[in-house]
């Protein structure tokens, strides 16, 4: 399984997604790729947030991605792009050139919430407090385990 997670800048939501789903498919010795990407290339090579490295840490997720924005080559290579917002998905629809098939392969992460009933995406916590940040967390790591349940379970 190939994962790709997008937001906005990659240096918040996504790269947070990555490392969560990357510590949960090694606690389960699931093989797969996951990375992560944005929107728009203005981070490109940057680390995340430091607040959200700061709270990953705290939580046990160690944030090492450096920013890059979504390309159309990203369509070929992961089996899901999994945007953090409906407008995150909207985009990635309008901007990337792609076949049915890839339309198929983008969706939104509240479709993978277990225990959130809530919220429809994971809120940009960037300009935010670090309660936000926390929130991130939150959702991230729920809709992480449903994305491995719904893949597992296939």
């Amino acid at each position: 399984m190939k994962i790709l997670f997008v937001c906005l800048g990659n240096i918040c939501r996504s790269p947070l997604a990555e490392g969560v789903m990357k510590k949960m498919c090694a606690d389960r010795n699931l093989d797969w790729e996951i990375d992560s990407a944005g929107l728009i290339g203005y981070h490109k090579g940057e680390l995340p947030d430091p607040r959200m490295m700061t709270t990953a840490e705290r939580h046990g997720y160690k944030l090492t991605h450096r920013s890059r924005p979504i390309v159309s080559e990203d369509f070929t290579k992961f089996d899901l792009i999994i945007g953090m917002s409906a407008y995150i998905n909207d985009r990635i629809l309008r901007d990337t050139p792609h076949s049915m098939a890839d339309r198929r392969k983008v969706r939104n992460i509240a479709e993978y919430f277990v225990n959130t009933k809530d919220y429809d995406e994971v809120p940009d916590p960037y300009c935010g407090t670090m309660r936000d940040f926390e929130l991130a967390v939150r959702l991230i790591e729920d809709a992480c385990v449903g994305i491995l349940d719904a893949v597992t379970h296939q």
